[in-house]
């Protein structure tokens, strides 16, 4: 009895082969279901809304009606005398946090990486892991504590050293107190990927590096940063898609009268125009403007690896 090869076999009409996948692997698409439907509803649904930002918005025709206005709120927005200082403060603060957070976990993976010892190793982890689970809320009140000019432990230590002032309120200091933080609070668990490509490093690479005289440094050079770099550059593709993308709420929290200059990005100014002022298609035509530069600079950046290193996110 003879059997057909693979080769000559011939192929199943698509819908076959999909109610075949399907019979086989319902199991996983039952799981996979929440999470479709959450990002359907929360991130495709709301799209529809993005008419808003070319119409005329009236509070009896909703979302469908008002008087189509094409690019006029985006002309409005560019002729602002705050384009520029919204621009101008977006980017610094998101380019600084950027910069920064994205250095932070690597070299902390590779500290991490060459501790000697479970118990320390763990410990270590533990500590800059938690700081990433306080709420948004409950950091910018430890940073009003603690930066307090006339109580605040650190804006008292700091005063020992000569430094003193209204952190919070100093137009120069707002920017580096917003970026430490973040580097403080997420550092530890943004570096668990980090960790985990080093953990698949092949430990003979490690055991012929020192049996050829390398010291820590040589290895860290040689060994673990090569192993990270194909990591490295999909998370920075991924971070360059919000390169305007502010955090809202902390920003939000930190802002006063004093630090407004440096502190007014994109995502307050719209929240501001678009929910507290009522000029919903003025601030859905920001908002939008905001997608389509980090958009920009996502395909932007995945060209650039993809072309230079070969590795992309497609």
């Amino acid at each position: 009895m003879t059997t057909q090869s693979v080769a000559t076999r011939p192929k199943l009409p698509l819908q076959a082969r999909l109610g075949r996948h399907f019979s086989r692997q319902w199991q996983l698409w039952v799981m996979l279901l929440p999470a479709v439907l959450f990002v359907a509803l929360f991130s495709y649904v709301p799209m529809y809304g993005i008419q808003l930002a070319f119409r005329e918005f009236d509070f009896r025709a909703g979302l469908t009606g008002g008087d189509w206005v094409g690019t006029k709120y985006f002309r409005q927005f560019f002729e602002s005398p705050l384009f520029w200082t919204l621009m101008r403060n977006t980017f610094v603060i998101s380019f600084t946090t950027l910069v920064f957070g994205f250095l932070a976990p690597i070299v902390l993976a590779l500290v991490v990486n060459q501790i000697m010892g479970p118990g320390r190793k763990r410990f270590m982890q533990t500590a800059t892991y938690l700081p990433h689970f306080i709420s948004v809320v409950v950091l910018v009140g430890m940073l009003q504590v603690f930066l307090n000019p006339t109580s605040g432990v650190i804006a008292r230590l700091l005063y020992f050293f000569g430094m003193e002032g209204n952190f919070l309120g100093d137009r120069a200091a707002f920017v580096p107190v917003y970026v430490i933080s973040e580097v403080w609070q997420h550092a530890g668990w943004n570096s668990i990927i980090y960790l985990a490509a080093l953990s698949s490093i092949d430990p003979q690479l490690y055991e012929a590096a020192r049996v050829d005289g390398a010291n820590r440094w040589r290895i860290i050079r040689h060994i673990d940063v090569p192993a990270l770099v194909p990591t490295m550059i999909v998370l920075l593709i991924l971070t360059m898609g919000g390169i305007l993308a502010t955090g809202f709420e902390k920003i939000f929290l930190m802002q006063n009268t004093l630090n407004l200059p440096v502190s007014e990005v994109i995502a307050t100014y719209v929240y501001k125009i678009g929910i507290i002022s009522n000029q919903f298609s003025y601030g859905t035509a920001i908002g939008l403007f905001n997608t389509v530069i980090n958009f920009a600079f996502l395909v932007g950046a995945n060209w650039l690896a993809k072309r230079y290193s070969n590795t992309s996110l497609w």
